[in-house]
């Protein structure tokens, strides 16, 4: 039986993970492949904790420069993190002719032009499912799968953090302090939560996936994004009187020459099945010409299903290598000379329904001048409700808006903002329909 040579960057929880996953079910992983994976490497700045992997002597080391040099290892999976030494110790590792492993979604949106063409120049591979949706197989869906599909839309749920603060004040009321504290508390939110909570980890996801639906060039700077931290509890609440739920979502739709990528909280009905995803779990929705709509639902996140799509991503390669077929699928799904700059469309372009909010005084007249400076913007009224209490001295006015042009509503709530019966700042919630239209 062949050997194939591991070399583990990153020993963390989910490196950690990885390592109980290949050393553990090794005998499992052989017979289902053909061959024996040997953790032979693993490097990381702390080597005498205790992880509860009983690594063999010599395994563990603090040089990871020796790992991606070492001429015995076949596969380099990086688990460190980060768009630093992370990406020198892959390009290094492609440089040494080795297949290569990583979920850092973060290094791939912002370098991964640049690492996949190395690869691909190299003729190694660069695998990376568990970069988006832990361990559902997004990648693998959208890279095999669909190949024989146009892809119109996706809409994701793809951050577990947002997903269960959204969720603790959905069924619980908590405000949004309070369900990030909880979530921090159980660890499914980091110390410092900005890229989870301001949507930017959902983007990093949404570039990887934009690029391989749609064979364009990954576009992460203009992703627009808006994060959950101005969510409350009372839009909450008026979301579930009109029969939505508010998500977190990642949007994405094919325009041809152009193409809808954004990232933002927006009120989805009932009867969209993502409207029912809650905790941590993680969910997206894809539309193919072939296909229709399907969905794929799961763990998101998490030490065990993480390291587990990673270690499918090694066993891919390990395939790869027995039948001496590297590069079979392409990296970004298309071959690189069909992979075009298609831009992204600015925000202000896109079509939507709303939700607003207003906070006013309750004189008379107040609603006239709302909705005429909203008609004079384009914007048709759905459906006005004045039902709450008052809040010194304000009363709220809830809109839902037909099909609007974001532009359009900018330019409205800037000028009723400037009214003087206005007491605080508009609340924009966009409301993503099923079917586009009212």
């Amino acid at each position: 039986m062949k050997t194939i040579n591991i070399g583990l960057l990153g020993c963390g929880t989910v490196g950690t993970g990885v390592a109980k996953i290949l050393i553990e079910n090794k005998g499992l992983i052989s017979s289902r492949v053909g061959a024996s994976l040997i953790l032979k490497r693993v490097a990381d700045i702390d080597i005498k904790r205790d992880r509860g992997v009983c690594f063999d002597n010599g395994v563990m080391t603090t040089d990871a420069y020796s790992v991606v040099d070492d001429p015995e290892i076949d596969i380099v999976i990086e688990m460190i993190g980060g768009d630093g030494i992370a990406k020198d110790l892959i390009l290094k590792a492609i440089k040494n002719g080795k297949q290569a492993v990583t979920a850092n979604k973060a290094l791939l949106a912002v370098h991964g032009n640049t690492l996949f063409r190395a690869a691909a120049k190299k003729g190694v591979d660069l695998a990376f499912e568990a970069s988006v949706g832990g361990c559902m197989p997004i990648i693998k869906s959208l890279r095999e799968s669909l190949v024989g599909n146009t892809i119109s839309s996706m809409t994701g749920i793809l951050n577990g953090t947002c997903n269960y603060i959204l969720s603790k004040i959905t069924f619980d009321g908590s405000a949004f302090e309070s369900a990030l504290s909880e979530a921090q508390s159980k660890g499914f939110a980091e110390a410092d939560p900005t890229l989870d909570v301001e949507g930017i980890d959902t983007a990093h996801k949404l570039a990887i996936l934009t690029s391989l639906a749609y064979g364009m060039e990954i576009n992460f700077h203009d992703i627009y994004i808006e994060g959950i931290s101005n969510i409350t509890p009372i839009d909450i609440e008026f979301a579930e009187r009109f029969g939505y739920r508010i998500k977190l979502l990642a949007i994405s739709k094919n325009k041809g020459d152009r193409v809808e990528a954004r990232v933002h909280p927006a009120m989805i009905s009932f009867d969209n099945p993502l409207s029912n995803v809650s905790g941590t779990m993680n969910a997206i929705t894809i539309s193919g010409d072939a296909v229709g709509d399907m969905m794929l639902y799961g763990h998101g996140a998490g030490m065990m299903p993480t390291a587990s799509a990673v270690v499918g991503d090694t066993v891919d390669l390990v395939r790869n290598i027995l039948s001496g077929s590297k590069g079979r699928i392409p990296l970004l799904s298309y071959q690189f000379d069909n992979i075009k700059k298609i831009p992204v469309m600015p925000v202000e372009d896109i079509f939507t329904n709303y939700y607003f909010r207003f906070s006013a005084l309750d004189h008379p007249g107040v609603l006239s001048k709302i909705a005429g400076i909203l008609g004079n913007n384009s914007i048709s009224i759905k459906s006005v409700h004045q039902k709450g209490r008052k809040t010194k001295g304000s009363v709220p006015i809830v809109i839902l808006t037909h099909l609007a042009r974001e532009a359009d509503v900018k330019k409205a709530l800037s000028e009723i903002s400037s009214l003087d019966i206005i007491s605080d700042s508009p609340v924009l919630i966009r409301v993503e329909d099923e079917n586009g239209e009212d």
